[in-house]
């Protein structure tokens, strides 16, 4: 079976009579994107703070958080605990 080729290079002519309108890079193109350069320098304090308006998914996320903590910090434990009474049983049986 032939391999089909992947790209599809096309050039638009026309459409129902009408030729697309080809956009020129135009002279305020540098100055366009220092103001988007600018817009994304103002972010940056923003990033660092948190928007009050999505406390309630913080909270949440919060809880979730602390609830695996707690999953993780007793399941430790209960580990220990087995492994204490193991190594106690064995010393006894031993002695």
């Amino acid at each position: 079976m032939p391999e089909e080729p992947k790209e599809i290079e096309v050039e638009v002519v026309e459409i129902d009579g009408v030729a697309p309108v080809v956009r020129q890079p135009s002279a305020d193109e540098p100055a366009r994107r220092a103001e988007e350069w600018r817009d994304w320098r103002q972010w940056q304090g923003r990033v660092r703070r948190l928007d009050s308006r999505w406390w309630p998914l913080w909270v949440i996320l919060g809880i979730i958080a602390l609830a695996l903590a707690l999953t993780v910090g007793l399941v430790a434990g209960v580990i220990l605990l087995i492994v204490r009474l193991f190594l106690n049983l064995i010393r006894a049986v031993l002695r």
